[in-house]
């Protein structure tokens, strides 16, 4: 059940700003990453939610399911069939001019392959959190990233979590990414499958009133609703039409909103002091070898690393936030004078041991630098297998090794395979 309808223990939160403003605006909370997702989902108060439940995002819909019902959020909820259905209906609303989220997992994101093209294609802002859950086959209801990764180029944004404060802190700012004017384009917001959406932590959830202001209203360009100005939607585009010319739009569209992006984490930085950029790095300055890795394994690594920091090893780490669109430029220019990175992913492509998603897309990203970093990728973690502070350490020695010798004895690593 959502935080909302509970007596939960709580205390105010007094933080400081860079600015050394002091925050007295949100209240902690011990909850799961789902109901952390459905209080952000409450707050945002959208028009239509259309949804399915599918594991483990079943909870994120009972949760916001019930605030409909108990009438603290004022949202028309749409309960389908499938998830097909519940894109489709989230498709017709937006086009409509409401403001529309909608949320699903693993199998339920494929379903919906087919409509993912096309809610971005018709520029319609959509908000969908994605409790990442492994792919069958075999049936495996447990996390990696082979879902999302699996629709990265449907012209989604795509926003990682950390941990349930980011997922709800993610959601949050999806709304004020995909509705920007320069940008109209649907937003995924990540979190890994039980890791995150059924672990308790403490999280910050920011005062209503802020949050309303925050956010603020969806003033579509476009509404089928609107006949004064009619439009038309979903066309016919082929043979001598504008279809190339479209999809080159939705292109600069994902290239505004690298700097909107930005400027949202910024402004989400001020009410909340978690401030947000397209990825967290760590001792990068310094460092000559470097870790990169997104999710929730984001957080023991970087344990590992302050750790070996502390003892004088000059070791880095980027956590990736934003992976579509993908900070190529950015992240080249961040690593551009270390000897070695080791890119951890939680999906691999099947393209013939060229590595996972993430690492293909970082290692084109280097290509053009004079003074390459060495490249060593580890595959982990799928179908929910353990990243154990062992595995991390093993990477970390090979990674150590390649930056001293100045070669890589294997390039692509699956990390924890049973033999």
């Amino acid at each position: 059940m959502a935080i909302s309808n509970k007596l939960i223990n709580s205390q105010t939160n007094k933080e400081k700003t860079g600015n050394d403003k002091t925050i007295n605006n949100s209240k902690a909370v011990a909850i799961v990453g789902t109901d952390a997702v459905s209080e952000a989902m409450r707050q945002i108060n959208p028009d239509v939610v259309a949804a399915y439940p599918i594991t483990p995002q079943t909870a994120i819909v009972e949760s916001f399911s019930q605030l409909v019902a108990d009438g603290l959020v004022k949202t028309h909820m749409v309960t389908v069939e499938s998830e097909h259905s519940a894109m489709s209906a989230a498709i017709g609303a937006s086009a409509a001019g409401s403001r529309v989220m909608t949320c699903t997992s693993s199998q339920g994101l494929a379903y919906m392959w087919e409509l993912l093209y096309i809610a971005s294609g018709l520029r319609l802002p959509i908000v969908m959190p994605n409790v990442n859950r492994a792919l069958s086959a075999p049936i495996n209801i447990h996390c990696d990233h082979s879902d999302s990764m699996g629709a990265r180029d449907a012209g989604w944004i795509q926003i990682f979590s950390e941990n349930a404060q980011e997922a709800y802190d993610n959601t949050l700012q999806a709304i004020r990414i995909a509705e920007n004017p320069d940008i109209l384009l649907p937003v995924m917001v990540l979190l890994d499958g039980f890791i995150i959406s059924h672990a308790i932590e403490r999280v910050e959830i920011i005062d209503n009133d802020i949050v309303s202001k925050f956010v603020g209203d969806f003033n579509p360009p476009y509404s089928l609703l609107d006949s004064q100005n009619p439009v038309s939607v979903g066309t016919f585009d082929s043979l001598y039409g504008y279809f190339f010319e479209f999809k080159r739009q939705q292109e600069e569209a994902m290239l505004n909103a690298f700097k909107v992006i930005k400027d949202v984490g910024k402004e989400f930085g001020e009410i909340s002091g978690r401030h947000y950029g397209l990825f967290e790095s760590v001792g990068i300055e310094d460092a000559e070898f470097a870790i990169i890795a997104t999710g929730s394994a984001a957080g023991t690594i970087r344990h590992l690393v302050e750790d070996m920091r502390s003892r004088g090893i000059p070791i880095g780490m980027i956590k990736l936030r934003v992976y579509r669109p993908f900070p190529a430029k950015e992240l080249a220019e961040a690593l551009s004078g270390l000897k070695a990175v080791a890119v951890f992913d939680r999906s691999d492509t099947f393209a013939g041991n060229m590595g996972g998603p993430i690492f293909i897309e970082l290692r084109s990203s280097l290509y053009d630098l004079q003074q390459r970093p060495l490249a060593i990728n580890y595959i982990y973690g799928l179908g929910g297998r353990d990243l154990s502070i062992e595995l991390i350490e093993k990477a970390l020695g090979e990674l150590i090794d390649a930056a001293r010798s100045g070669q890589v004895k294997q390039t692509v690593n699956y990390l924890g395979l049973r033999e």
